[in-house]
């Protein structure tokens, strides 16, 4: 039997991402997988983005990835207000790292005890799919961005919550957030155990990694970054759970 982590939503959050790493070490992966957002709202995108190509197996990009690629690009555009917005990450992050960004996909899949499961961020390709959404919502999450193939189930990041859902024909799995997780503010990520590979239906396990760190630590690193946006909102995220922008 395989074990598989998948995480996302880092967002320059280097204390959470090394609680979670050191967690991912003691279960010892076969693979991890990112799901996308290894930057933006943090003090520390250098440092997570580093963490993911170093320790990943596979990649995809998310929301905040894209959106400061896209503010790099038009950084002379001077009517263009998110190149502004958005030069903390990308000055921090520099060219090589952003390209690479760039480079990843946005959509993957994965065979896992006769489950065909697809992978995704969730925005941009696809729409945010949160845990309390309708069951007719969660099934559009089945289908491959071009609406050809049909999968059997979905793991995604992008809402900041894990959780895992039971549907009609197949679950829906968030991973939560490593970095800014919204409601119970600890690093989130998910466990998958099965036959990686295999076609023929086996038991499966869905694990949700809930790990302590050290929020204060990481909301006085975002204080006392300079020129970090909304620096203050995302302390505040990072104490409590909640969520202010």
């Amino acid at each position: 039997m395989s074990r598989i982590v998948f995480l996302g939503d880092l967002h320059g959050n280097i204390v959470a991402t090394e609680a979670m790493a050191k967690t991912i070490e003691k279960i010892a992966p076969d693979e991890v997988w990112f799901l996308g957002d290894a930057v933006g709202k943090g003090p520390s995108n250098r440092e997570t983005c580093d963490w993911v190509k170093e320790h990943c197996d596979h990649f995809l990009k998310g929301n905040w990835d894209e959106w400061i690629i896209e503010s790099y690009l038009k950084r002379e555009d001077k009517h263009s207000r998110y190149a502004t917005e958005n030069r903390f990450y990308y000055e921090q992050l520099g060219e090589e790292r952003l390209m690479w960004l760039r480079s990843l996909p946005y959509e993957d899949e994965i065979l896992i005890s006769g489950l065909r499961i697809r992978l995704i961020h969730g925005r941009p390709v696809d729409q945010l799919y949160q845990g309390y959404d309708p069951d007719e919502k969660m099934k559009e999450g089945f289908y491959s961005s071009d609406k050809k193939t049909k999968f059997d189930s979905i793991i995604c990041a992008d809402s900041h919550r894990p959780y895992v859902r039971s549907l009609h024909d197949g679950y829906a799995v968030n991973t939560g957030s490593v970095g800014n997780s919204i409601g119970v503010p600890r690093a989130h990520a998910l466990l998958v155990e099965g036959e990686l590979g295999s076609e023929e239906k086996s038991p499966i396990f869905f694990t949700i990694l809930s790990v302590p760190y050290d929020n204060e630590r990481e909301a006085q690193l975002a204080l006392a970054a300079e020129g970090l946006p909304l620096a203050e909102a995302y302390a505040k995220e990072i104490r409590t759970g909640i969520y202010s922008r």
